[in-house]
Order: structure tokens, then C-alpha cells, then sequence
């Protein structure tokens, strides 16, 4: 044993020692639930997840029955009145009025909360290349990312947010645009709408073809442009000529007599020419007539056609909403099986932790803890990256004591920076029930002399009166050990203690009584 004078014993909450409690948290940080899961640079441990909206703890509250929730999440659920902790209902400890949940029934997880802001975070959006921790996110870059994915308000086009501003200057087709030539706002989908009925466009005269004449003033201008042709105002009659824009409007306002007049008609032989007008207008009729049967034929036989094809069209559309139907039941069908499958994935997830976690257990007391890496893992302690780690858990027997050892390797508390600590926590077992409460074994701690000369050893005996050592009533209790256990510059220097950049911590539980 080295010459560090008595043991002590310490009632240890991780992370709370020569700190400062933080205020309560305002409104504004507890109005959201948890942490999406995939911000996680790494596992995601079950006791950083909300019991209530199963992400990562926001701001964490603990409940009288241990359980931790977001704040916010908290809050929602004890907004309509007291209700039954679904976590205890679902773990089968259900106790009350211990797992009621009730306003004020809660208090801050300040520890919880300084182990979940130090954890390793990167931003879930694609294309981004930040990392930090969790607290860096919240408070950096949530909200904040130039790779978030956005509706844009005026078309609901997704898009990043940084091409919002690009898209909103070129490419939003419901962008409002002036018109160069009469100035007026207008939707640039309408664009070519607008340019139909502007009346600053410029046109060109299709006779003398002059350039740039605006359309309100384009109507004017063929009518007095000498070479600007437009058909006879009876060419709906059959007339095929063309006529100037100046001639167009003198005889479209000269009486018949004049007009014949002018194509050099003698009024003694009128009669005569108004039989052979007549005539000509009869034949021009009957032609017309015979236009009009075979065009209204036509139309009869396209009317035929637009009834068929509106009825192949309305089939069609049926068709096409059973398809819609069953590709709907389809996508929930789908949808299920993803559900299930993301269950079984848990469950296997699950079962491996617990096999793993089996298979390093020993049940008899005696715990041996192989921590390899251990410059990386220090300076990741140093960096405040990771600065505690828990051991797999071992029994005093079969059907005993649930424990674990958590260890600092740059220290906590008073040994921050100084010392390794060490401590010891008792976990909440399947057999608690069975055992005698509360823990009252004495638990030796040993860093091992890999050359077996001389070990660093303390041992102490548990405060019976500390919650430390009675029956846990969350996964696991207040950790209690040595925050002074070895001091760092012993593991800085040439030793036995770290060799191939692997320590060994022993671990034993005096069994007698038991």
C-alpha cells in the first residue's frame, strides 16, 4: 500500500466537485425535446436517453424514481396533471407515490447534463464537416448550419440554406420581377403572359418593318403605314385580297355607292351590275355552303372521337387511382417491415451489449479491468472528450451484487489534474430482492505492478447511511471511492503500471457475511 495517509471516503457525484451549480435553465433552452440520435460521434448509452421521447437528454431532469427526462419533455407530460412513470411501468418497478410524475416532482441532473454536452458530436446534415461536442452544437451550430435543407416561402422548393439567397435572385419561379419596358411587377412564371399584354412592349411593323414601337401605339401606326398589308374587310366572305393599311381604313368607312364609284362603275348600267354581283355572290354562297356541310361533318366525326376518347380517359383515371390504392397499401406494408426490422435491429443491438457484458463478468468478487489505449484515452480525459469510463459490470455471486468501477483517468474533484481516480458504484441487479440491504461489504481498489512488487492498493468500508450503498433504484447509484487514488506524475514517469499502453485495475469484495 503506498503512503497517501487514511482512506477516503468520498460520496462522489461524477463531475460536481470544485464546480459551481449551473442556474436553472431559462424557457428558452428547455422549450425543445432531446438531441436527434444520429449527432452521436459515437453509441449512444441508454442513460443519456430521455425515457419519454427516447433521444438524447436536453437539459435533464431526474425524477424521484431516478429516471432522467429532457426538461422539456418533462414538462409536457406533467402539463395536464400527474401520470405514472411509463419507464418504471415498462421496467416492472413500479412504486408508488415514488413513480408518479408530478410538477416539482423533478430536479436538475447537473452530472447527467455535463456528461451528455461532453460527449463527441458531428451535424447530421449532409455535406457538413463540423464537429465538437454536444454543448459546441447547441449553442454553435443547431439552427445555424449552412447545410440545414429549408422550404423557401414563396415556392416550397427544398433546397440548403445556403443557396437560398442565389435561389431566391435566379431560379424561385414565383420571384416578382419589374418589366423593363412598363415598369410594372409581376411573377416571373407570368413572364411571357406579360409580355402578350404589355403596353410598352416594342413590335415591329410588319409592312416598313420599324423597330421598337410600343403596342399601345402599334395599332396607330399601321394604320397609316403605307406598306403595311392587311386583308379585305369581306374576306370572310371569300375575298382573297390584300389591301393597304391607309385604303383598309377608307373603305372600311366608305358607303357601298362610293366604292363603286371608284372601281369606275357607270351609274346608267347599275342595274346590270347589281345582277351580275348578285350572281357572283350566289355562286360564292353555295360554295361557302358546301364548305360549311363538309366542315360541319368534321366536326361530328371529331365530337365522335372526343367521346371516345373522353371515356378511355375516364377509365384510365380509374385505373390509375386502384394503382394509387394499392401502391399506398404497399408503401404502409413497407413502412411496417421497416418498423420491425428497426426493432429487431435494437433488440440485436441489445443482446449483444448484454452478451458482451455477460462474458466479462466474473461472480465472485473479484474483478480484474484491462483498460488498453491508455495514452489516447488520457488525452481524451484531458480534453475533456471523455473524461470518466465504466468498467462491465461483476457480481458478488450468481444471484448477488450487481457492481461496476468507474475511473478519471485526469482526475475528479479534488484530484482533477492531479490524481486517477477511482470509485466504486453499486448497479441495480435482477436478484436485489433476494439481497440484504444496505451494501455492507468492505471493497478493496488495486492499480497492479505489472512486474507484481508493489501494487497501489485502498480500501475502504461502505456509509450505510449513504444512498451509495442502498438498493438502487435506477440503473445505477452515486458512485463512492478515491478521487486521490494514484497521483498522475507516478504514471508519467518510468513505471511497472503502464505497459504495451495497457493498465490493469483489480477490483475485490470481501464476501464474508454473505
Amino acid at each position: 500500500m503506498t503512503n497517501r495517509g487514511k482512506c477516503v471516503i468520498l460520496l462522489h457525484v461524477p463531475g460536481e466537485m470544485a464546480a459551481q451549480e449551473p442556474s436553472p435553465p431559462s424557457s428558452l433552452e428547455g422549450n425543445k425535446p432531446g438531441f436527434p440520435k444520429k449527432i452521436l460521434a459515437n453509441n449512444l448509452e441508454e442513460k443519456h436517453m430521455c425515457n419519454s421521447c427516447l433521444k438524447i437528454l436536453r437539459r435533464p431532469l431526474q425524477a424521484q424514481c431516478g429516471h432522467r427526462f429532457c426538461s422539456f419533455c418533462f414538462n409536457k407530460i406533467v402539463s395536464s396533471g400527474p401520470h405514472k412513470c411509463s419507464a418504471c411501468i415498462k421496467e416492472d418497478l413500479f412504486e408508488d407515490p415514488t413513480s408518479i410524475l408530478k410538477e416539482g416532482g423533478a430536479f436538475p441532473d447537473n452530472a447527467a447534463r455535463r456528461e451528455v454536452e461532453a460527449l463527441a458530436a458531428v451535424c447530421p446534415n449532409e455535406g457538413c464537416t463540423w464537429t465538437g461536442n454536444i454543448k459546441e452544437y447547441e449553442v454553435n451550430h443547431e439552427g445555424k448550419c449552412d447545410f440545414m435543407i429549408i422550404l423557401c416561402p414563396s415556392c416550397k422548393e427544398l433546397m440548403r440554406t445556403n443557396e437560398l439567397e442565389r435561389h431566391n435572385e435566379r431560379e424561385c419561379p414565383e420571384r416578382t420581377l419589374n418589366c423593363k419596358y412598363c415598369k410594372e411587377p409581376f411573377h416571373f412564371k407570368n413572364i411571357k403572359a406579360h409580355d402578350e399584354i404589355c403596353p410598352k412592349y416594342p413590335m415591329i411593323c410588319e409592312g416598313c418593318a420599324k423597330k421598337k414601337i410600343p403596342r399601345e401605339k402599334y395599332v396607330d401606326h399601321i394604320k397609316f403605314c403605307s406598306k403595311f398589308r392587311a386583308p379585305c374587310r369581306f374576306h370572310v366572305v371569300g375575298c382573297d385580297m390584300s389591301v393597304s393599311g391607309l385604303y383598309f381604313i377608307i373603305t372600311l368607312w366608305m358607303p357601298p355607292l362610293s366604292l363603286l364609284g371608284e372601281i369606275g362603275v357607270d351609274f346608267l348600267r347599275l342595274p346590270v351590275f347589281v345582277n351580275v354581283l348578285a350572281l357572283t355572290l350566289l355562286r360564292r354562297c353555295q360554295e361557302l355552303e358546301l364548305k360549311v356541310g363538309t366542315f360541319e361533318n368534321i366536326v361530328c366525326v371529331l365530337n365522335r372521337e372526343m367521346e371516345r376518347s373522353s371515356t378511355t380517359i375516364e377509365a384510365y383515371n380509374r385505373q390509375h387511382r386502384l394503382d394509387q390504392d394499392k401502391v399506398e397499401i404497399l408503401n404502409n406494408k413497407v413502412r411496417q417491415l421497416e418498423r420491425t426490422v428497426g426493432l429487431r435491429d435494437l433488440s440485436i443491438v441489445e443482446m449483444e451489449g448484454n452478451i458482451r457484458e455477460m462474458s466479462a463478468a466474473t461472480f465472485d468478487g473479484i474483478f480484474v479491468w484491462k483498460i488498453s489505449d491508455f495514452t489516447k484515452k488520457r488525452q481524451d480525459a484531458v480534453a475533456g472528450r471523455a473524461p470518466a469510463m465504466f468498467s462491465p459490470a461483476f457480481f458478488t455471486s450468481k444471484y448477488g451484487y450487481k457492481m461496476c468501477l468507474r475511473i478519471y483517468l485526469n482526475g475528479d474533484g479534488t484530484g482533477r489534474a492531479s490524481h486517477l481516480s477511482l470509485f466504486f458504484v453499486v448497479m441495480r441487479g435482477h436478484s436485489d430482492a433476494l439481497l440484504k440491504w444496505p451494501f455492507n461489504q468492505k471493497v478493496t481498489l488495486m492499480l497492479l505492478d505489472q512486474n507484481n512488487r508493489e501494487h497501489i492498493i485502498d480500501a475502504f468500508r461502505p456509509d450505510i447511511s449513504s444512498s451509495s450503498f442502498q438498493r438502487p433504484v435506477s440503473d445505477m447509484n452515486i458512485a463512492s471511492g478515491c478521487p486521490l487514488f494514484c497521483p498522475l506524475p507516478k504514471l508519467d514517469t518510468k513505471n511497472s503500471y503502464i505497459r504495451d499502453d495497457t493498465i490493469f485495475i483489480k477490483a475485490i469484495v470481501d464476501l464474508t457475511g454473505l
